[in-house]
């Protein structure tokens, strides 16, 4: 079932999110539900708190990054395969210095901007059966994960930003909130008029 995505202003999308145990009600129907949300709305990762849940649990599917001509061969076979569901996860430690890349947040449609991360980190997550894994990521794969731990952190990528540019994007991001905007897919508004 695809769920509708939470926009920007929603106060979720603020919250530090709650570790699950293999006990949280129909988590094998949620993933599904998510996978197919993230995909409708041609995503490359959906963390729970964009369709209303504040758990720590988010997807990635990174396979669309593979088909960039400017990534090494090294990269987009990595990019193709990094599909996963990501359960309580932690970042262990980040290194390297930080790169810029144009980063966009299906809670914030419309809105594109420049991110300086981290470009290796290592993380420790558990699957959907709840096994323990530990890894380093790097390039792409680094910074989607990153993005969305930072929804299960309560942060977005705009907060990122410099003091002008969060001044530059002000009116689009209330907009947002208030539904004055159409997205492609399926959107909750924290703000819009009702009747509309």
């Amino acid at each position: 079932m695809i769920l509708p995505i939470v926009a920007y202003g929603d106060p979720v999308l603020r919250k530090v999110a709650d570790a699950i145990d293999a006990a949280y009600p129909d988590l094998e129907k949620l993933i599904t539900n998510m996978k197919e949300t993230m995909y409708n709305a041609s995503g490359v990762g959906l963390a729970a708190p964009q369709i209303g849940k504040a758990i720590r649990l988010f997807l990635i599917d990174a396979s669309p990054f593979a088909e960039d001509d400017n990534l090494s061969e090294e990269e987009r076979t990595v990019l193709k395969s990094f599909n996963r569901v990501f359960i309580n996860p932690k970042i262990l430690e980040e290194e390297g210095e930080e790169w810029i890349f144009n980063e966009g947040c299906l809670s914030i449609p419309d809105v594109r901007e420049d991110v300086s991360r981290q470009p290796k980190i290592t993380i420790e997550y558990q699957d959907e059966n709840f096994t323990i894994h530990t890894e380093t990521l790097e390039g792409l794969a680094a910074r989607v994960f990153q993005h969305e731990y930072d929804h299960i952190e309560g942060i977005l990528f705009t907060d990122k930003l410099s003091t002008l540019k969060k001044r530059i994007i002000k009116k689009k991001l209330e907009n947002i909130s208030k539904g004055k905007i159409s997205a492609d897919y399926r959107m909750r508004f924290p703000n819009a008029k009702k009747g509309k």
